[in-house]
Protein backbone atom coordinates (compact mmCIF):
# COMPACT_ATOMS: atom_id res chain seq x y z
CA UNK A 1 0.00 0.00 0.00
CA UNK A 2 1.55 3.63 -1.25
CA UNK A 3 1.38 6.34 1.88
CA UNK A 4 -0.42 9.52 0.93
CA UNK A 5 0.32 12.96 2.07
CA UNK A 6 -0.88 13.62 5.81
CA UNK A 7 -4.50 14.65 5.41
CA UNK A 8 -5.28 17.95 6.71
CA UNK A 9 -7.43 19.16 9.86
CA UNK A 10 -9.89 21.83 8.77
CA UNK A 11 -7.69 24.52 10.98
CA UNK A 12 -4.45 23.43 9.12
CA UNK A 13 -6.22 24.22 6.14
CA UNK A 14 -8.13 27.44 6.74
CA UNK A 15 -4.24 28.45 8.24
CA UNK A 16 -2.65 27.53 4.48
CA UNK A 17 -2.24 29.72 1.55
CA UNK A 18 -4.62 28.86 -1.26
CA UNK A 19 -1.46 27.46 -3.02
CA UNK A 20 -0.30 25.19 -0.70
CA UNK A 21 -4.03 23.79 -0.14
CA UNK A 22 -4.06 23.57 -4.24
CA UNK A 23 -0.72 21.76 -4.18
CA UNK A 24 -1.27 19.05 -1.59
CA UNK A 25 -4.69 18.62 -3.12
CA UNK A 26 -3.05 17.95 -6.53
CA UNK A 27 -0.31 15.82 -4.75
CA UNK A 28 -3.24 13.38 -3.35
CA UNK A 29 -4.48 13.02 -6.66
CA UNK A 30 -1.41 12.25 -8.51
CA UNK A 31 -0.41 10.36 -5.64
CA UNK A 32 -3.60 8.06 -6.08
CA UNK A 33 -3.35 8.11 -10.13
CA UNK A 34 0.07 5.99 -9.27
CA UNK A 35 -1.47 3.72 -6.72
CA UNK A 36 -4.70 2.80 -8.64
CA UNK A 37 -3.80 3.51 -12.40
CA UNK A 38 -6.69 5.65 -12.61
CA UNK A 39 -6.08 8.87 -14.23
CA UNK A 40 -5.78 11.80 -11.65
CA UNK A 41 -8.00 14.44 -13.51
CA UNK A 42 -11.06 12.20 -13.07
CA UNK A 43 -10.84 12.40 -9.13
CA UNK A 44 -10.00 16.47 -9.16
CA UNK A 45 -13.07 16.51 -11.59
CA UNK A 46 -15.65 14.89 -8.90
CA UNK A 47 -13.53 16.33 -5.97
CA UNK A 48 -14.03 19.75 -8.23
CA UNK A 49 -17.97 19.31 -8.55
CA UNK A 50 -19.02 18.17 -5.43
CA UNK A 51 -16.68 21.83 -3.58
CA UNK A 52 -18.44 23.74 -6.35
CA UNK A 53 -22.09 22.22 -5.01
CA UNK A 54 -21.03 22.72 -1.61
CA UNK A 55 -20.05 26.43 -1.86
CA UNK A 56 -23.59 26.67 -3.45
CA UNK A 57 -25.61 25.71 -0.55
CA UNK A 58 -25.58 26.04 2.67
CA UNK A 59 -27.05 22.43 3.40
CA UNK A 60 -24.26 20.01 3.50
CA UNK A 61 -21.79 20.61 5.74
CA UNK A 62 -18.42 22.26 4.90
CA UNK A 63 -15.17 20.44 4.16
CA UNK A 64 -13.40 18.89 6.94
CA UNK A 65 -10.44 18.11 4.79
CA UNK A 66 -8.75 19.35 1.41
CA UNK A 67 -11.01 17.32 -0.39
CA UNK A 68 -14.33 17.77 -0.95
CA UNK A 69 -15.95 13.73 -2.37
CA UNK A 70 -18.62 12.73 0.12
CA UNK A 71 -20.10 9.42 0.69
CA UNK A 72 -22.99 8.47 2.88
CA UNK A 73 -22.36 6.72 6.18
CA UNK A 74 -24.58 3.84 5.31
CA UNK A 75 -22.94 3.51 2.11
CA UNK A 76 -19.38 3.85 3.63
CA UNK A 77 -20.12 1.49 6.49
CA UNK A 78 -23.06 -0.89 4.63
CA UNK A 79 -26.85 0.02 5.04
CA UNK A 80 -27.49 -3.05 7.15
CA UNK A 81 -24.21 -2.37 9.19
CA UNK A 82 -25.31 -1.97 13.02
CA UNK A 83 -22.27 0.22 13.21
CA UNK A 84 -22.78 3.16 10.89
CA UNK A 85 -19.36 4.46 12.51
CA UNK A 86 -17.52 1.33 11.23
CA UNK A 87 -13.96 1.95 10.67
CA UNK A 88 -12.76 -1.79 10.14
CA UNK A 89 -12.15 -2.47 6.52
CA UNK A 90 -13.23 -6.34 7.26
CA UNK A 91 -16.60 -5.77 9.30
CA UNK A 92 -16.96 -3.33 6.31
CA UNK A 93 -17.21 -5.23 3.60
CA UNK A 94 -18.88 -7.78 5.38
CA UNK A 95 -22.07 -5.85 5.11
CA UNK A 96 -20.64 -4.24 1.74
CA UNK A 97 -19.77 -1.00 2.52
CA UNK A 98 -17.54 0.41 0.14
CA UNK A 99 -15.29 2.16 2.78
CA UNK A 100 -11.59 0.84 2.27
CA UNK A 101 -8.24 1.90 3.86
CA UNK A 102 -6.35 4.21 1.43
CA UNK A 103 -3.19 4.89 3.56
CA UNK A 104 -2.42 1.44 5.14
CA UNK A 105 -3.41 2.20 8.76
CA UNK A 106 -5.59 -0.52 8.82
CA UNK A 107 -8.88 2.01 9.49
CA UNK A 108 -11.29 3.15 7.25
CA UNK A 109 -11.86 6.11 8.19
CA UNK A 110 -14.53 8.34 6.56
CA UNK A 111 -13.37 11.38 7.69
CA UNK A 112 -9.79 10.59 6.06
CA UNK A 113 -8.99 12.08 2.69
CA UNK A 114 -7.06 9.63 2.09
CA UNK A 115 -9.20 6.96 2.57
CA UNK A 116 -12.39 8.73 0.79
CA UNK A 117 -10.37 9.36 -2.01
CA UNK A 118 -9.09 5.75 -2.54
CA UNK A 119 -12.66 4.57 -1.74
CA UNK A 120 -14.40 7.02 -4.72
CA UNK A 121 -11.15 5.73 -6.92
CA UNK A 122 -11.85 2.18 -6.34
CA UNK A 123 -15.98 2.64 -6.95
CA UNK A 124 -14.62 4.21 -10.42
CA UNK A 125 -11.97 1.47 -11.11
CA UNK A 126 -15.00 -1.31 -10.65
CA UNK A 127 -16.30 -0.02 -14.12
CA UNK A 128 -13.26 1.05 -16.01
CA UNK A 129 -10.54 3.28 -16.73
CA UNK A 130 -12.04 4.45 -20.46
CA UNK A 131 -14.27 7.32 -20.56
CA UNK A 132 -17.39 5.36 -21.15
CA UNK A 133 -17.35 3.38 -18.23
CA UNK A 134 -15.95 6.26 -16.08
CA UNK A 135 -19.39 7.77 -17.50
CA UNK A 136 -21.08 4.79 -15.94
CA UNK A 137 -19.81 4.94 -12.50
CA UNK A 138 -20.05 8.59 -12.51
CA UNK A 139 -23.95 7.97 -12.81
CA UNK A 140 -24.01 5.54 -10.29
CA UNK A 141 -22.46 7.43 -7.79
CA UNK A 142 -24.32 10.52 -8.43
CA UNK A 143 -27.25 9.68 -10.04
CA UNK A 144 -27.18 12.53 -12.14
CA UNK A 145 -26.54 12.97 -15.94
CA UNK A 146 -25.45 16.85 -15.58
CA UNK A 147 -23.35 15.99 -12.75
CA UNK A 148 -21.12 13.47 -14.93
CA UNK A 149 -21.65 16.00 -17.76
CA UNK A 150 -20.14 18.80 -15.59
CA UNK A 151 -17.27 16.30 -14.05
CA UNK A 152 -15.86 15.14 -17.55
CA UNK A 153 -15.71 19.28 -18.70
CA UNK A 154 -13.37 19.60 -15.78
CA UNK A 155 -11.74 16.37 -16.16
CA UNK A 156 -10.93 18.17 -19.69
CA UNK A 157 -9.87 20.88 -18.57
CA UNK A 158 -7.16 19.33 -15.84
CA UNK A 159 -6.16 16.81 -18.63
CA UNK A 160 -5.31 19.76 -21.29
CA UNK A 161 -3.62 21.78 -18.67
CA UNK A 162 -2.05 19.43 -15.97
CA UNK A 163 -3.16 21.81 -13.11
CA UNK A 164 -6.25 22.47 -10.57
CA UNK A 165 -5.65 26.18 -10.42
CA UNK A 166 -7.66 27.29 -13.34
CA UNK A 167 -9.72 30.38 -11.86
CA UNK A 168 -8.24 33.39 -14.02
CA UNK A 169 -10.60 35.61 -15.34
CA UNK A 170 -11.39 38.04 -18.09
CA UNK A 171 -13.57 41.12 -19.21
CA UNK A 172 -15.91 39.64 -22.16
CA UNK A 173 -14.45 42.55 -24.36
CA UNK A 174 -11.02 43.98 -24.82
CA UNK A 175 -9.93 46.57 -22.12
CA UNK A 176 -9.74 49.78 -23.16
CA UNK A 177 -12.07 50.01 -26.01
CA UNK A 178 -15.32 51.81 -26.62
CA UNK A 179 -17.81 50.16 -24.23
CA UNK A 180 -20.35 50.89 -21.25
CA UNK A 181 -22.71 48.94 -19.23
CA UNK A 182 -23.84 49.08 -15.74
CA UNK A 183 -26.30 46.40 -13.95
CA UNK A 184 -29.52 45.39 -15.58
CA UNK A 185 -30.26 42.61 -13.81
CA UNK A 186 -33.30 41.90 -12.68
CA UNK A 187 -34.79 44.76 -15.43
CA UNK A 188 -38.64 44.07 -16.46
CA UNK A 189 -38.29 43.27 -20.37
CA UNK A 190 -41.10 42.45 -22.35
CA UNK A 191 -40.63 40.80 -26.04
CA UNK A 192 -41.80 37.32 -25.67
CA UNK A 193 -43.96 38.35 -22.32
CA UNK A 194 -43.15 39.31 -19.33
CA UNK A 195 -40.12 38.14 -17.91
CA UNK A 196 -36.67 39.93 -16.05
CA UNK A 197 -33.13 40.45 -17.62
CA UNK A 198 -30.87 37.86 -16.57
CA UNK A 199 -27.69 39.87 -17.27
CA UNK A 200 -25.52 42.91 -17.80
CA UNK A 201 -25.74 44.51 -21.34
CA UNK A 202 -22.26 45.63 -22.55
CA UNK A 203 -22.92 48.24 -24.96
CA UNK A 204 -20.34 48.42 -27.74
CA UNK A 205 -19.54 48.57 -31.60
CA UNK A 206 -20.51 46.25 -33.97
CA UNK A 207 -18.22 43.56 -34.10
CA UNK A 208 -16.02 44.00 -31.24
CA UNK A 209 -14.50 40.70 -30.14
CA UNK A 210 -16.20 39.00 -27.56
CA UNK A 211 -13.89 36.87 -26.08
CA UNK A 212 -13.97 34.12 -23.10
CA UNK A 213 -14.63 35.05 -19.21
CA UNK A 214 -12.88 31.47 -17.90
CA UNK A 215 -11.14 28.72 -18.62
CA UNK A 216 -14.22 26.11 -19.38
CA UNK A 217 -16.24 24.27 -21.98
CA UNK A 218 -18.56 25.26 -24.91
CA UNK A 219 -21.49 23.91 -23.46
CA UNK A 220 -24.23 25.60 -26.06
CA UNK A 221 -23.64 27.32 -29.04
CA UNK A 222 -26.53 28.38 -31.75
CA UNK A 223 -29.82 30.18 -32.12
CA UNK A 224 -32.12 31.21 -29.16
CA UNK A 225 -35.03 33.62 -29.83
CA UNK A 226 -34.60 35.85 -27.15
CA UNK A 227 -30.71 35.84 -27.16
CA UNK A 228 -29.78 35.38 -31.14
CA UNK A 229 -26.58 34.29 -31.72
CA UNK A 230 -25.49 32.81 -28.55
CA UNK A 231 -23.11 30.77 -26.43
CA UNK A 232 -22.54 29.24 -23.20
CA UNK A 233 -19.88 28.55 -21.48
CA UNK A 234 -18.96 26.25 -17.94
CA UNK A 235 -16.55 27.24 -15.71
CA UNK A 236 -14.92 24.85 -13.09
CA UNK A 237 -16.91 26.26 -10.22
CA UNK A 238 -20.02 24.99 -12.25
CA UNK A 239 -20.61 28.36 -13.12
CA UNK A 240 -22.43 28.49 -16.23
CA UNK A 241 -21.54 31.98 -18.77
CA UNK A 242 -23.90 33.22 -21.24
CA UNK A 243 -22.82 35.76 -24.16
CA UNK A 244 -25.82 36.54 -26.44
CA UNK A 245 -26.69 39.11 -28.76
CA UNK A 246 -23.72 37.85 -31.22
CA UNK A 247 -23.04 38.87 -34.75
CA UNK A 248 -21.28 35.52 -35.55
CA UNK A 249 -18.78 33.13 -34.10
CA UNK A 250 -15.27 32.89 -34.07
CA UNK A 251 -15.03 30.43 -36.92
CA UNK A 252 -14.34 26.68 -35.73
CA UNK A 253 -15.75 27.18 -32.21
CA UNK A 254 -18.23 24.11 -31.32
CA UNK A 255 -20.04 22.58 -28.39
CA UNK A 256 -17.32 20.80 -26.28
CA UNK A 257 -14.51 22.10 -27.02
CA UNK A 258 -11.81 23.91 -24.41
CA UNK A 259 -12.02 27.52 -23.93
CA UNK A 260 -9.04 29.84 -21.81
CA UNK A 261 -9.86 33.81 -20.23
CA UNK A 262 -9.40 36.08 -23.23
CA UNK A 263 -10.05 33.53 -26.07
CA UNK A 264 -11.93 35.11 -28.64
CA UNK A 265 -15.64 33.50 -29.34
CA UNK A 266 -17.31 36.07 -31.69
CA UNK A 267 -18.66 39.37 -31.57
CA UNK A 268 -21.14 41.95 -30.19
CA UNK A 269 -23.70 42.48 -32.37
CA UNK A 270 -27.81 42.97 -32.16
CA UNK A 271 -29.28 39.33 -32.91
CA UNK A 272 -32.36 38.32 -31.25
CA UNK A 273 -36.12 38.72 -30.62
CA UNK A 274 -37.46 36.82 -33.84
CA UNK A 275 -36.47 33.83 -36.28
CA UNK A 276 -32.68 32.86 -37.01
CA UNK A 277 -31.19 35.69 -38.39
CA UNK A 278 -33.20 38.34 -36.88
CA UNK A 279 -31.05 41.29 -36.22
CA UNK A 280 -30.94 44.77 -35.61
CA UNK A 281 -34.24 45.00 -33.17
CA UNK A 282 -32.16 47.34 -30.32
CA UNK A 283 -28.49 48.75 -30.34
CA UNK A 284 -25.33 46.38 -30.59
CA UNK A 285 -24.39 45.03 -27.15
CA UNK A 286 -23.44 41.63 -25.69
CA UNK A 287 -25.80 40.42 -22.85
CA UNK A 288 -23.59 38.91 -20.44
CA UNK A 289 -25.14 36.45 -17.83
CA UNK A 290 -24.09 34.12 -15.11
CA UNK A 291 -26.19 30.43 -13.89
CA UNK A 292 -24.70 28.52 -10.90
CA UNK A 293 -25.80 25.17 -10.47
CA UNK A 294 -25.76 23.62 -7.00
CA UNK A 295 -26.65 19.90 -7.62
CA UNK A 296 -30.28 20.27 -7.98
CA UNK A 297 -31.33 23.53 -9.63
CA UNK A 298 -29.69 26.42 -11.94
CA UNK A 299 -30.49 29.96 -11.30
CA UNK A 300 -29.09 33.89 -12.94
CA UNK A 301 -27.25 35.92 -10.26
CA UNK A 302 -26.15 39.57 -10.98
CA UNK A 303 -23.07 39.40 -13.00
CA UNK A 304 -22.37 42.85 -12.63
CA UNK A 305 -19.60 43.02 -9.76
CA UNK A 306 -17.38 40.41 -11.33
CA UNK A 307 -17.31 42.20 -14.20
CA UNK A 308 -16.39 44.92 -12.53
CA UNK A 309 -13.97 42.85 -10.62
CA UNK A 310 -12.36 41.48 -13.65
CA UNK A 311 -12.34 44.43 -15.54
CA UNK A 312 -9.94 46.47 -12.31
CA UNK A 313 -7.76 43.50 -12.66
CA UNK A 314 -7.21 43.93 -16.25
CA UNK A 315 -6.47 47.52 -15.97
CA UNK A 316 -3.98 47.44 -13.52
CA UNK A 317 -1.78 44.90 -15.36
Amino acid sequence: MLSFPESHSAASVTAASEKEMLEKRLELFKNMETAVQLPWYYLAAADQYERSIRQARNDVESVKGNISITINPAQWSGALNPNQADTNPFSISVFNGIGKDGNGDNVADLTSDDDRLFTFANHLLAYGTDEDNIRIGLWNFYKRDKAVGIIIGNAKLFKKFNRIDLQEKAFPVPIRTDYTYRSTWGVARGWGGRRSHEGTDIFAHYSLPVRSTCYGIVEMKGWNKFGGWRVGIRDINNTYHYFAHLNGFKDGIKVGDIVEPGQVIGGVGSSGYGPPGTSGKFPPHLHFGMYKDNGRIEWSFDPTPHLRAWERKELSK
